[in-house]
């Protein structure tokens, strides 16, 4: 185990070519190596502490430079750039999208840590969040499944999307990064709104909104595309996609969804699905008619 953290870092020590912006990825994973490694103490113990401080050596070179790009991507977003910056980083090579052979899942990876860093959130204490009955305890969607959605949606300036049970805002605030569209976020958990908020603040984004507010009274009328990663079962659920319903008798909407939710959705006879329904890809429905 010392030998190959030993050459590990030898190799990391000797490869300058690391800090390059286009090595973001080989960076992340050198990381998650060395931070798994270097458990307090523990790394010292068995390797030495001159083996233990070159690899704290290392995860901070590699976290200042992460930090210059994500500071960069930023000023890029302040200044309208954004979509492009963006969008260019997140498909860059080594970063997996989802496809049709590969659904992904929910399970997070590099995409999602320079989402993070980028957007630089502050989740709340564990104790600010309460949970009502047959609501579900927030995830944040993987990064790759809302490229996927914005990828397969087609967003325009014409459209609004809305995200219901939205949580600190993770699909509203890369939405507006990569698409003109306007974004709503609605969450009844206010501790997350107000970590949202000056996210998208701080960004200079002007077209995305948080609002606070329970999805069953929510105004839903501006809405175009719909999406729900599974935030509520039940009464709730049934409660939101009756309001969905109404919405559909005056207008065409999709509701998309990621997570067990779909498996109910996939039953509304006034929903149509657009390709394969599953749980472990975002499904797309339409509104017939």
């Amino acid at each position: 185990m010392t030998g190959g953290i030993e050459r590990l870092i030898e190799e990391l020590e000797s490869d300058d070519a690391l800090d390059g912006p286009e090595r973001l990825r080989q960076r992340i994973e050198a990381l998650d190596r060395l931070e798994s490694w270097l458990v307090p103490g523990e790394g010292a113990r068995l390797a030495g502490p001159e083996l233990y401080e070159r690899a704290k050596a290392i995860c901070g070179r590699f976290e200042a430079v992460n930090a210059r790009l994500y500071e960069a991507i930023r000023d890029d977003i302040r200044r309208g750039a954004g979509r492009n910056v963006f969008a260019q980083h997140l498909a860059g090579p080594g970063f997996e999208l989802v496809s049709d052979e590969d659904a992904g899942g929910e399970g997070y990876d590099s995409l999602d840590e320079l989402v993070g860093g980028v957007l630089q959130l502050q989740e709340p204490r564990a104790e600010a969040v309460r949970l009502e009955h047959e609501m579900v305890a927030y995830q944040p969607t993987p990064a790759r499944h809302i490229l996927d959605l914005i990828g397969r949606t087609g967003l325009t300036e014409r459209d609004v999307l809305v995200d219901l049970g939205s949580g600190l805002g993770h699909v509203p605030l890369v939405t507006a990064i990569c698409m003109e569209a306007r974004c709503i976020g609605i969450e009844l958990e206010g501790a997350y709104v107000e970590c949202a908020r000056p996210c998208a603040e701080a960004l200079e984004l002007r077209n995305v909104t948080f609002v606070k507010q329970d999805v069953r009274t929510a105004d839903l009328s501006e809405g175009t595309v719909f999406y729900l990663y599974t935030p509520f079962t039940g009464g709730i659920l049934r409660t939101v996609l009756d309001r969905l319903r109404r919405e559909a008798a005056r207008r065409a909407i999709r509701v998309c969804t990621f997570g067990p939710c779909a498996v109910t959705v996939a039953e509304e006879g006034w929903l149509e699905a657009e390709g394969a329904v599953g749980m472990r890809r975002i499904s797309i429905f339409t509104s017939r008619g």
